[in-house]
């Protein structure tokens, strides 16, 4: 019995093994077209010092987005954006810069003012002096916010959880609320310290996407437990332990909301590879190409954070593209984009996902490629990985779609530690991936950690790992040739969409 086990083992293994290495000659023959020499050349440009950091909005910024934009061009990508002028590359990002000005809150009498009493974060735009009736929102949970109305109402929570927060205020927003009171510290005293570590940082200038008329949604106010008990007439410590807070008696406010805001234009640069018979279904494949400028004279390349990702993205963009020419595919259409403002926000790949080219319904998975040329702190001795976040959130298909193409062609350590719901970094939510995932789009983001030079104007090209980053935009290739090429699009079975579904 226990030879038979073990042959059976053995046999078992083999067969592993001869399929582990049953690649298609073809799509080998495409990969093997992204090189370090390109590479190599695509981010000595885009990272280099004449680019000045690729500032959202500046110089650098256009200067890169030309550059992508000749590339796309050069290898035949099509134009997808419709604009007065004809078919475009680029769609254009419509931002501003918004600095506070005189915005203050009236409680109890007493005017308190943004960045020394209170802290405002929100939507930038100008409000007369308002005064609104305030419920009693309790923790701010879903389930706290239903059971109160806060139609033409404004809510105040205690919580100190800022996702949870932003939960409530999207609550509040989407249930025809005006404003959000947040009280996210557990004493007057522990607030008040709070504000005077911060305020230096409170009343800085900030980019946001510019909606007009649409910007005026309701915000949050970061509010002391003072004001809470003022708003209520009831002492902090009983509005922490209040059991029922439909019985809490609604109070008032009034707030002004003043910004000095000046327009930003920006653009995501797009190139469109039109499939065969599935064209209608679209793999979008992403990368942010904007960085942070000049700061005290010291320009930040951004050559990892994301010049690494914007040039993968170029080369597989190429290695498709020959792929087409010769009559090998895809079948389903691929939409290579570069986005801009990521470091603003998220905030290029927000607007596509809020103004699409091609409809999100008919978008089967996203790709996202941001920052492939080093290693991380955790992986300093290692030449052979890559973080793989969210593959399985949406689509278990992805996940195996994936592992298939790494055991296959690759053969890298897929690392998921920052795959985890609970990961404290939260990396799931910070790159543009996550505007496609809001929409129930299977996504994978590749990322290989954080290292000394993150975020710093240190991060350049020469500290990149050419053979490493090859290897991993090779790892993205073989994926989206898979998502492409498939039969079937893959199935969203996790997820809203998939509760959605199981329920009917």
């Amino acid at each position: 019995m226990k030879k038979s086990i073990a042959l059976s083992a053995f046999l078992l293994a083999g067969l592993g093994f001869v399929q582990a290495q049953e690649q298609d000659p073809v799509q080998v023959k495409y990969a093997e077209t992204i090189t370090v020499d390109d590479l190599k050349g695509h981010l000595t440009i885009l990272a280099s010092d004449a680019l000045e950091g690729r500032e959202t909005g500046e110089r650098g910024q256009k200067m890169a987005a030309a550059y992508i934009r000749a590339h796309f061009q050069e290898i035949g990508l099509q134009a997808p954006v419709k604009t007065a002028g004809g078919m475009s590359h680029y769609q254009e990002v419509p931002l501003k810069t918004s600095t506070a000005g005189n915005i203050y809150l009236i409680s109890d009498g007493n005017k308190l003012q943004n960045g020394m009493d209170i802290y405002y974060s929100g939507s930038s735009y100008n409000s007369d002096e308002t005064k609104t009736e305030v419920v009693f929102g309790g923790n701010g949970s879903k389930e706290a916010l239903a059971s109160i109305d806060v139609k033409g109402k404004s809510v105040l929570i205690l919580n100190s959880d800022r996702r949870e927060t932003r939960a409530a205020q999207t609550y509040v927003q989407d249930n025809g609320g005006t404003m959000l009171f947040a009280v996210n510290a557990e004493s007057q005293e522990k607030f008040e310290e709070g504000i005077a570590r911060y305020a230096r940082f409170l009343n800085r200038g900030r980019i946001g996407l510019d909606t007009g008329d649409a910007a005026k949604s309701a915000g949050t106010f970061y509010v002391s437990p003072n004001v809470a008990a003022a708003t209520f007439g009831k002492s902090f410590e009983k509005l922490q332990k209040a059991k029922s807070i439909s019985k809490i008696k609604s109070g008032e406010l009034t707030y002004k909301l003043d910004f000095k805001s000046k327009k930003v234009d920006s653009e995501n640069v797009l190139g469109f590879l039109e499939g065969s018979d599935l064209k209608d279904e679209v793999l979008v494949i992403t990368a942010h190409y904007d960085h942070e400028g000049v700061k005290d004279g010291k320009i930040y390349n951004g050559a990892d954070d994301d010049g690494s990702g914007t040039t993968a993205v170029l080369d597989i963009a190429e290695a498709f593209a020959l792929a087409k020419e010769a009559g090998n595919g895809p079948r389903r259409s691929i939409l290579f984009m570069t986005v801009t403002a990521e470091e603003k926000g998220l905030l290029g790949s927000k607007y596509y996902s809020e103004n699409p080219i091609f409809a999100l319904e008919n978008t089967v998975a996203n790709i996202n490629i941001d920052m492939i040329g080093r290693r991380g702190y955790e992986h300093l001795d290692d030449d052979n990985y890559i973080y793989v976040i969210g593959a399985d959130r949406l689509s278990s298909e992805l996940h195996e779609v994936n592992e298939k193409a790494n055991s296959t062609y690759v053969k890298m350590d897929l690392d998921y530690t920052y795959n985890d719901p609970n990961d404290k970094n939260r990396f799931y939510y910070r790159s543009d991936h996550y505007n496609f995932a809001k929409h129930n789009i299977p996504i994978v983001f590749y990322f290989n950690g954080v290292h000394d030079d993150y975020h710093k104007h240190t991060d350049t090209v020469e500290k990149i790992e050419f053979e490493l980053m090859a290897k991993r935009a090779k790892l993205a290739f073989h994926t989206a040739w898979e998502i492409a090429n498939r039969d079937g699009r893959l199935i969203v079975d996790k997820g809203p969409k998939a509760d959605e579904a199981s329920s009917k």
